[in-house]
């Protein structure tokens, strides 16, 4: 159930140990329908997915672009000024991950059908497993949650997940003072000519600013307008091949089992980590491969399950921790912004883990010019070799790197720019990477100066 990351790898990971699998993936929404805009990762997830499944592995990193060093910019009492953090990440459009995923499970005999809405959970066709991949409102989930021991805890921020045709080629946090209170947007290119831009404030902002009851183009011309300087004047863009999006707030969901019976949780379904660590899709995919190898090494379902469940229930733990304290922290934000950029964006880099004395003066030596250039260097002779190693050719690494650096949007992904209104939601906006689980550590850099 849910053509999401989650569905797809799982069904994409489980064909290739046993072509024998008979798999069936519902999906309610149209072929094309996706809401919100990129998906951001690291070193770690290509890894993973080259020793997955190397075809579909070549095909993200190809329709990746790279983004390099982190800006945290403030505009505020003491006027404009930008702090720095060193490495770099990737992105891409969710609509063509989300294309290619399911391209490749159909190569391998999966079923997709798309249009199929099952409102009732209990009517789902006969089936020896049902996974469910159908994201953070789940209503397979949601029928049964004491079963689950669901826990939904929502938090105080109000967010939107939009895109720009601003085209940055870092990962920017703009934070902005307005006589309502403090807002903050999330940038970073998504594909060619196109960034996606989450949004975020406090609930006394939001209010003040009236989000909740303007018109939704009033909104987002409002928008451009707190933003007009870190936007560059560049526009908003409010839906990608889906209803537009609007403003919600984050749902921390937990459950005390992933699996009950025959049915197991996946993805978003089983767990969600606040945005601000960025670990949605990494997470997504890593379930599946999982829940995917436990099937195969043991033939007993209820042993497969438990096994699944145990092993990322345990890595998921410290994950879901510092994702609440890293929600909390954006939470009370406002009470760190009295500092001048280079001291506020240190306390954001310490908001989830303690530092060693030594990261601090690395984070200050960050902030001159040529200690940038000195560790982008660096930084890119570890991409090279990360990508040699995994087996990547060097012509696809050129080309993503190539664009990087700007470009017009891909024209396959059909833009609307005015922003209709109408309900809708984003499934899992992305942000800066999250700490090291048990499946292995995190490659690429965080908002802790590496």
């Amino acid at each position: 159930m849910g053509a999401g990351p989650a569905g797809l790898y799982f069904a994409i990971s489980a064909k290739l140990r046993d072509a024998g699998h008979q798999i069936t993936v519902l999906e309610r929404d149209p072929p094309l329908a996706t809401y919100g805009w990129g998906v951001v990762y690291w070193e770690d997830l290509l890894d993973v997915l080259y020793r997955n499944d190397p075809e579909s592995a070549r095909e993200v990193s190809a329709r990746s672009v790279l983004w390099q060093d982190q800006e945290i910019r403030v505009h505020g009492p003491r006027g404009e000024q930008t702090a720095y953090f060193g490495g770099y990440g990737y992105s891409l459009g969710r609509a063509a991950l989300l294309e290619l995923l399911a391209r490749r499970a159909r190569q391998l005999g999966v079923e997709i059908a798309y249009d199929r809405s099952v409102d009732d959970p209990a009517r789902l066709p006969d089936a020896d497993l049902v996974v469910a991949a159908d994201g953070a409102s789940s209503r397979i989930r949601q029928q049964r949650q004491n079963a689950f021991g669901t826990r939904v805890d929502p938090g105080r921020n109000y967010y939107i997940w939009l895109g720009t045709d601003r085209m940055f080629d870092s990962f920017v946090f703009s934070f902005e003072h307005t006589p309502a209170g403090w807002i903050w947007f999330h940038a970073y290119p998504s594909m060619p000519g196109i960034s996606t831009c989450i949004v975020e404030c406090p609930q006394e902002t939001w209010h003040a600013l009236d989000l909740g009851t303007r018109e939704h183009d009033e909104g987002l011309r409002l928008l451009e307008k707190i933003f007009h300087s870190a936007l560059d004047g560049h526009r908003l863009i409010s839906s990608a091949r889906g209803a537009p999006a609007n403003w919600q707030r984050f749902a921390h969901v937990s459950n005390r089992t992933w699996y009950d019976g025959s049915t197991v949780l996946v993805g978003d379904a089983a767990h969600t980590t606040h945005f601000t660590l960025g670990s949605g899709t990494r997470l997504a995919v890593i379930d599946a491969i999982t829940l995917a190898d436990s099937l195969s090494a043991t033939p007993d379902l209820g042993a497969a399950l438990d096994a699944y469940d145990r092993r990322r229930r345990a890595a998921l733990h410290p994950l879901q921790g510092a994702a609440r304290s890293s929600m909390a922290w954006f939470e009370q934000a406002d009470h760190y912004l009295d500092r001048d950029a280079v001291a506020f964006a240190h306390a954001m880099s310490v908001r989830h883990a303690p530092q060693a004395p030594w990261q601090y003066r690395l984070h200050l030596a960050t902030q001159y010019t040529a200690v940038r250039r000195i560790r982008r260097a660096y930084s890119s002779g570890s991409r090279w070799y990360r990508a040699g190693r995994r087996g990547e050719e060097m012509t696809t690494v050129r080309a993503r790197m190539l664009a990087s650096g700007g470009g017009q949007a891909d024209p396959a992904v059909p833009i609307d720019r005015k922003g209709p209104t109408g309900p809708a939601g984003p499934a899992e906006p992305p942000g800066p990477p999250e700490p090291t689980d048990s499946t292995g550590p995190a490659a690429g850099p965080t908002v802790n100066p590496p």
